[in-house]
């Protein structure tokens, strides 16, 4: 693509007011949801041209360990994959970037595997390959920082025939840092040659997205429905909402948006639902699109509000469970949110409707870091979220808020809550006092731990397999270069800090 070419389209993606930036044709387009049809053996990645004895594998991640796990999980294993310092032999030239969050695994036909991974700072999606090991063989970008008018691509969700009846397709958010402030769906397979482009769903919003999760088939029949979290920081008032897009299975185009709404007595901001207690709520319909119409619409029809509402996920197992939502509100401090947002996290639970999506539901919060003396107490910014058939696995990104608790110790940690007993426990802490004396950053600029999902029944070797992602602030190069990969970003916009990707075995599921 030429420079002027290049020049036109961004200024068109950064002064347009759509949803949708590039309508991508042929093989990154809509065909593309169904299937393979996108970029079958152009790129050999398809997993039926790649040859995985083509590249020698990583055999280990240069990086320690550098997660700390708690005595009650002493029996898991934690691995490090690959990090930002290390260099794959076949893709010698691939970083894994600044902020990788969101991540979704594929399973090939010839025993590799296609881990899709965002990374945030660098406002792009890199796709990795794993041999039958796990162990990373091949590394580029499909989405990069020009296509996504360098906004930071946040949480993400892999689409599955398995799991939703249609894909594979993967979503991601736009968060921060650009003009794309809506979902992005990538085909998994289409060529890194078009890493230049990039799609978005127009019907699901613009919102500070942090995440939008289709949850599983047996939901509801013949349709999809899509959570979509929306990472509103306002100090004034709770502003992120939990919106909701219903159409038909598989269809982007079809359906309609809603917003949750919590209709109980009394219930006018989040800090009205007390802990443990079970609110009544419905969906409102949305007709507008557009971030800042589409917020004011939602207040206008009384929304609910949350501090910064960040990722979700649905409950595994039957069609019931299946209608469990549970998001992450990470907090905010701000005078002027006292007694209307959460200041340190909260976790809330949603139970849709038996058989219509946007009939009326329920809302609990479940876990409320800002009541001294709860359960929860000692939480720091609980910001990622992984649910499982029985646990929920809290994921925390210290927002600088130790000072407001004193139980407050340490620093990013990860917990299992268990979805029938209520128990919560400490899996892992980030292991920042080692780090720093091993010069892997400071301990000033605390860790996040993000980007957890289970792949056991993708790699299936007989072991609770699960992924986990840590953003290491504060690690840089020590030639003060950056993280970063120019074909992901090439500009210098980046954080440059680095990221660590790990393999965890052994917890229950």
């Amino acid at each position: 693509m030429n420079k002027l070419l290049k020049l036109f389209l961004f200024l068109f993606v950064v002064t347009s007011t759509s949803a949708l930036l590039i309508s991508c044709e042929g093989e990154d387009g809509i065909n593309g949801i169904n299937g393979k049809d996108g970029a079958d053996g152009q790129d050999g990645l398809d997993g039926e041209d790649f040859t995985p004895a083509e590249f020698p594998p990583l055999t280990a991640s240069k990086t320690p360990n550098l997660l700390k796990v708690s005595s009650a999980f002493s029996s898991i294993v934690v691995t490090p994959l690959l990090s930002s310092e290390d260099k794959i032999e076949g893709t010698p030239n691939f970083v894994y970037g600044s902020m990788a969050d969101g991540a979704g695994l594929l399973a090939e036909s010839n025993g590799t595997f296609t881990l899709i991974n965002n990374i945030e700072a660098d406002y792009s999606i890199a796709r990795i390959k794993l041999n039958k090991d796990l162990k990373p063989i091949h590394g580029e970008y499909i989405v990069n920082a020009f296509s996504t008018a360098f906004t930071a691509q946040c949480s993400g969700t892999l689409i599955t025939p398995q799991e939703h009846g249609f894909g594979p397709l993967y979503l991601s958010g736009g968060e921060w840092g650009g003009s794309s402030k809506g979902v992005f769906a990538t085909n998994p397979y289409k060529s890194a040659d078009n890493a230049d482009s990039a799609m978005m769903l127009p019907k699901l919003g613009q919102w500070s997205t942090e995440n939008a999760v289709p949850i599983g088939k047996d939901a509801y029949p013949n349709k999809t429905v899509v959570f979509i979290g929306d990472d509103e920081s306002n100090n004034s008032v709770p502003s992120g909402q939990l919106g909701m897009y219903v159409g038909s299975r598989g269809n982007f185009d079809d359906g309609k948006l809603y917003g949750l709404k919590v209709t109980s007595a009394g219930v006018n901001f989040e800090m009205d639902m007390v802990e443990g207690t079970e609110y009544s709520a419905e969906f409102v319909q949305l007709q507008e699109t557009q971030i800042d119409l589409l917020d004011a619409e939602a207040k206008a029809k009384g929304v609910m509000g949350f501090s910064r509402l960040e990722d979700i996920d649905w409950r595994r197992g039957s069609a019931a469970n299946q209608r469990e939502i549970y998001f992450c509100v990470t907090g905010r401090s701000s005078s002027g949110l006292a007694g209307k947002g959460s200041f340190l996290g909260r976790i809330y639970k949603v139970v849709l409707n038996d058989t219509n999506p946007t009939g009326p539901a329920k809302i609990t919060c479940v876990l409320d870091g800002d009541k001294v003396g709860g359960k929860a107490d000692g939480f720091h910014s609980p910001d990622n979220i992984l649910v499982t058939e029985n646990y929920a696995y809290i994921q925390e990104d210290p927002n600088g808020y130790a000072h407001l608790n004193t139980a407050i110790t340490g620093y990013a940690k990860l917990y299992q809550y268990n979805l029938t007993t209520g128990e919560i426990k400490t899996v892992l802490e980030c292991d920042q006092d080692r780090a720093a004396t091993l010069g892997y950053g400071t301990t000033s600029n605390t860790w996040e731990i993000t980007g957890m999902i289970d792949v056991t029944d993708v790699v299936k070797n007989g072991k609770n397999t699960f992924i986990l992602i840590t953003q290491n602030h504060g690690w840089v190069p020590a030639d003060g270069s950056s993280f970063t990969d120019p074909k992901a970003n090439y500009t210098d916009s980046s954080s440059k800090e680095g990221s660590m990707l790990y393999v965890i075995t052994g917890l229950d599921r």
